[in-house]
């Protein structure tokens, strides 16, 4: 398989660091772009590390990430910790700004995108935070990119120890071997999480389509054996567009 060129964003998040450190260790992956506000501190020839500021505006960045294959899409905020105007601008135009730019670049590049569980299309939902996903995820499939790939995660385990960003993630963090034993569909690891995403971008690079993943396909996908020749998970579960299961 040819060597890859994929941009990150959100690589300074807990899910988009540990696909930052997957994909510099990934042998198909040529070269990574992380986009950022500020510069992770990491050190690699595969890396570029770019700095950008206002995420309203990225015609800026349209050399930058000209030629790239795919887009591994975290930038986000937490439920809770900033109001809705707020949240809805770091979720839904913040990401289709960048879509904009990338598919003027890199019109052949796919783009995995990090949502949430209850992402709501149709707008409908009470949750602020799941209109906004599915508003974004709406946004991204009518963008033209030959292919998306929509990430629905539930519970986000963090692995590594962390300051929590709020009561409820403290009290979840608590209860969580619980939690992953009454509940495993509910639940995945963020290094998981990570490795997912890379790994169906690059699988997947020359396909066509937009594919949603939710929390039990993530998981069925990283508990199924890993091919040593790869060392890629297999996609094992995928559903079409926003089709409900």
């Amino acid at each position: 398989m040819n060597q890859m060129r994929i941009v990150i964003l959100g690589a300074s998040g807990m899910v988009g660091g540990y696909a930052l450190r997957y994909m510099l260790d990934h042998p198909t992956i040529e070269r990574v772009t992380a986009i950022g506000r500020k510069k992770r501190g990491v050190s690699h020839p595969k890396l570029d590390e770019v700095l950008h500021q206002d995420f309203s505006d990225c015609s800026t960045l349209a050399r930058v990430i000209s030629g790239h294959d795919a887009c591994v899409f975290c930038l986000g905020t937490y439920t809770g910790t900033v109001r809705d105007a707020e949240l809805r601008t770091i979720t839904v135009d913040y990401t289709i700004e960048f879509a904009r730019v990338l598919h003027g670049s890199s019109p052949d590049a796919a783009f995995a995108f990090l949502s949430g569980a209850g992402a709501d299309q149709t707008g409908r939902s009470r949750m602020a935070f799941a209109r906004f996903k599915g508003e974004a995820e709406k946004a991204l499939i009518a963008a033209g990119f030959r292919s998306v790939y929509i990430f629905r995660p539930a519970y986000i385990y963090p692995v590594e120890p962390r300051k929590e960003p709020n009561f409820s993630y403290r009290l979840f963090r608590m209860i969580y071997p619980v939690f992953r034993t009454l509940f495993p569909n509910q639940v995945i690891q963020a290094d998981d999480l990570a490795r997912a995403m890379v790994d169906v971008t690059i699988r997947k690079r020359g396909e066509r389509g937009n594919l949603v993943f939710e929390n039990s396909d993530i998981r069925a996908m990283v508990e199924s054996p890993r091919p040593s020749e790869s060392g890629a998970h297999p996609v094992v579960s995928s559903r079409l567009d926003g089709e409900k299961k």
